[in-house]
């Protein structure tokens, strides 16, 4: 590993890290053969694994925070907000499960992955720019918090003044059109106040080529004050949103297909375009809060909630023909043997001059499904039902994930004199998501059936083992019906905080302290046939409790100039994705598992006056027992198969600059940079195993300390200026860089015997161990607007452009393949993402 350590030696000295996770739930599959890999001892059966742009978000409806932090008024924050959002950056680091997210109080934070995800509310921005934000580890009166901070959105509708408002959005990136509606009464005579908006957003191809977009969203949000003391609201909201997907490609693919967004999703059927990877999510959320002004010093606000609905995710799956994806390696030219029909050179020429030969084909799908004639025999298990028809060999299956929660929080607070509060809250949670996988379409067949694909090369085809439920053997199934898994995630939460505030003449500080218990289990629907006794009903519950302590402090060394600093300890419980081995199968756990430990502290200058503010911060966090949670497909054995990492430790640290000042009453300008150092500090123990048995196929230890998390710029800085006019005139124009752009590793490379089966002067082996890092890039990006009132009437026009100069190989983002020959490198290329070319946004508004 010395390699790697003067690498790192050298990269620290220049201190310029970032990085970031990839992803929390990765489903990693395979490309099919590895003929070409020549182990030298009988560790040849162990996984050759391919990871797939699609797989890179096990929940299609996972965004990223950034867009919630766009209004903060901290320049750091709202830059990389706003800014650096568009690649992937993510504040210190952290991915979304370490920033609570609230609506008035109510976490809103997903309890299964931890995650935000702002496509729950996405298209409400009138509704949801109220917000007061925290970042890092300081002080909120909401909640304890996590170690990226704490965002409360208000949409208490007393809060909103009396307006109407409609806005039109004309852009080029995921959807073209845009309008949104927004309409308060503001608090009336009669103590009621209601707001209400809406939006659609649409397009039928996006940026990316075979992609679409079609999104409404809905909020309600209703109050009466019944007396000087009580008041009650309600608030209503949903963001139902289908949109077809595009991942990353290789760049093999890029380079035939002529562009960095090679989308090997879509297809032709019938002359129309088609995407077989489609996202449509809708779960809404109800919430009844009392609002009660107990005294002048004393509140306590005391809400319900219930949130519902559907999550969904198409792909293409198929059974007992050729893998029909443009992009698998063996329908790729590099690959010298025949496949498919065709030889290298033939794929070559249709790559280079046939654009249907790059897509999917989904006429072809519905020939093959038109001539597969097939019998089941004993549907049902009854002996003697059969069925005949045309088997589907390609379908479309839809990845189901519909969620159900119920909750209670409770937020008090007291002023008990002019310099000390109190802030507590309890917060309690009821919560199953309903996990199982139906067929979408059966692609002009006449049916499916509810088989392991994979354990039928293993059994007999009348072996119960291949049966994915043995309560329905040999089922038949047709569009709609569920096959493959069926399983409902429980969790329940609870989760108390309790914190003091301090406020004097020369320094600020607090202390706060939370307790939570946390259990969950699985509920199996399926006997699945190869863990007939491990698979149906309620599992082992597993319990969790945790802590946690903050404290931190604000010495006012003049009323210019402050520092900040504070100080975290939190235990919190494993999520439930990362888990249960193999949850689609059975009911078993990660062995090891335990609570994950976070050790955070930040320490801030800042000043502050009526021309300059700036702030720099510095932060130190360490994550321990971290668990990394992933399925494969098994090249050898031909089945699905798992990897589970444990005793995973991060550690995370940097800088944050931000300078804001105006030079002139009409000019401002200012500066951003966020660099830091992210990156693996333990040598985990993964376990491998595979679907098709209970076996574990191997323990062994990955080295992995010293390796960046990859997959995002981590290091980000922006400078630019500002222009307001006396007349409503408004513009600026910003130079960003980014630059530490590593790949996502594969951790089976980085194992002892993922090397040690190879001579030691083999030339490629720092190669196989080496991390690799894409080039540094700039973007240019430009904005003007100009506001006008009409009598009692206000509008806005705006118009922005976002990488002015039209980049588009700037590498923001990827991983390498968990498949590879180590004696050719070159044979499985890593993904990557690119950052989208030149892309406008023009915005109109009317205010009356």
């Amino acid at each position: 590993m010395l390699p790697l350590q003067n690498v790192r030696i050298k990269i620290m000295v220049r201190n310029i890290f970032f990085t970031l996770l990839c992803a929390s739930s990765i489903v990693i599959t395979s490309a099919q053969e590895s003929d070409t890999l020549k182990m030298k001892s009988d560790k040849s059966d162990m996984p050759q694994l391919t990871v797939f742009a699609e797989d890179l978000e096990s929940d299609e409806q996972a965004q990223e925070i950034s867009g919630l932090l766009q209004s903060s008024r901290d320049i750091f924050v709202s830059t990389a907000g706003f800014t650096f959002g568009q690649t992937r950056y993510k504040i210190r680091g952290y991915e979304s499960d370490n920033t609570s997210i609230l609506m008035n109080g109510v976490p809103l934070n997903d309890l299964e992955t931890g995650g935000a995800y702002w496509s729950s509310w996405g298209g409400l921005n009138d509704v949801t720019r109220n917000q007061e934000i925290g970042t890092g580890i300081g002080f909120s009166k909401y909640g304890f918090g996590e170690v990226g901070g704490v965002t409360n959105i208000v949409a208490r509708a007393s809060t909103f003044s009396k307006q109407i408002k409609v806005t039109y959005s004309l852009t080029n990136r995921n959807y073209r059109n845009r309008l949104m509606f927004l309409y308060s009464t503001g608090l009336m005579e009669n103590g009621w106040a209601v707001t209400a908006s809406g939006s659609r957003r649409w397009a039928q191809e996006g940026y990316v080529e075979g992609t679409f977009y079609d999104a409404y969203s809905y909020f309600l949000s209703v109050e009466k004050k019944i007396s000087k003391k009580h008041s009650i609201g309600l608030i209503g909201y949903g963001s139902p949103n289908k949109h077809g997907r595009n991942g990353a490609g290789v760049q093999e693919a890029n380079d035939y297909a002529g562009t960095n967004y090679y989308n090997p999703y879509w297809g032709y059927q019938n002359g129309e375009k088609r995407n077989a990877s489609v996202s449509n999510y809708h779960q809404p959320m109800l919430v009844l809060t009392h609002y009660f002004d107990i005294n002048d010093k004393t509140t306590l606000t005391s809400s319900v909630f219930y949130s519902f609905g559907k999550g969904s995710s198409t792909r293409l799956d198929w059974y007992n023909v050729a893998d029909p994806r443009p992009d698998y390696y063996r329908n790729l030219p590099s690959d010298e043997r025949d496949f498919n029909g065709y030889t290298a050179e033939e794929r070559k020429y249709l790559w280079e001059n046939d654009e249907s030969f790059r897509q999917l084909d989904f006429d072809k799908f519905y020939f093959v499904n038109s001539k597969s004639l097939y019998t089941i025999y004993n549907v049902d298990g009854a002996q003697g039902q059969n069925t005949t028809g045309m088997l589907s060999q390609y379908v479309i299956e839809d990845r189901r994930n519909d969620k159900s929660q119920i909750g209670a929080n409770f937020n008090y607070q007291k002023k008990i004199n002019d310099h000390i509060s109190l802030s507590s809250g309890l917060n309690l949670n009821w919560y199953k998501n309903f996990q199982y996988k139906l067929v979408d379409d059966l692609l002009g067949g006449d049916f499916y059936h509810n088989w392991d694909k994979f354990a039928e090369r293993d059994y007999a085809q009348n072996a119960d083992e291949i049966q994915n439920d043995l309560n329905h053997p040999n089922q038949v199934i047709k569009e709609g019906d569920k096959f493959g898994y069926d399983y409902t995630a429980n969790i329940n939460s609870y989760d108390f905080f309790l914190q003091a505030n301090f406020k004097y003449k020369k320094i600020d500080f607090f202390t706060s302290g939370t307790i939570s218990y946390t259990e969950f289990w699985r509920t199996g629907h399926m006997r699945n046939g190869k863990f007939p006794n491990d698979s149906y009903g309620d599992s082992e519950k597993q319990s969790f409790e945790n802590f946690g302590l903050k404290a931190g402090g604000t010495y006012k060394i003049t009323g210019r100039h402050l520092i900040d600093a504070n100080l975290m300890y939190l235990t919190r419980a494993p999520y439930f994705r990362a888990t249960y081995i193999s949850p689609r199968t059975r009911n078993e756990v990660v062995n090891g598992l335990d609570s994950e430990k976070i050790l955070s502290g930040d320490l801030s200058y800042l000043y502050r006056s009526p021309y300059v503010q700036a702030r720099a911060t510095v932060y130190y966090t360490r994550f321990t027992d971290q668990i990394y949670s992933r399925s494969f497909y098994h090249e050898v054995l031909q089945s699905f198969g798992n990897f589970q990492m444990t005793g995973i430790d991060k550690i995370h640290w940097g800088t944050e600059l931000g300078i804001e000042g105006k030079v002139t009453q009409n000019f401002t300008l200012y500066g951003v940079l966020g660099m830091g150092q992210y990156y693996y500090d333990s040598n985990p123990m993964a376990t491998i195993s595979v679907d098709n048995t209970a076996e574990v196929l191997d323990n062994r230890q990955i080295f992995m300390k010293g390796y960046f998390d990859g997959g995002f710029p981590q290091t980000a800085a922006s400078a630019g200026i500002k222009y307001f006019s006396s007349h409503y005139i408004f513009g600026g124009i910003s130079i960003n860089y980014y630059d530490n752009v590593y790949l996502d590793i594969n951790p089976d490379r980085r194992s002892a015997e993922g090397v040690a089966n190879y001579d030691p002067e083999y030339p490629d082996r720092t190669d196989l161990l080496e991390q690799e890092k894409e080039d540094p890039g700039f973007t240019l990006d430009a904005n003007i607007g100009k506001s006008w009132r009409i009598k009692n009437k206000n509008i806005s026009l705006n118009f922005s452009v976002n990488n002015i100069l039209d980049t588009q190989d700037l590498a923001i983002g990827g991983y390498e393949q968990w498949r590879y020959d180590p004696f050719d490198l070159d044979q499985f290329p890593p993904y990557r993402f690119y950052l989208y070319g030149r892309q406008y946004f023009l915005n109109i508004n009317f205010r009356f």
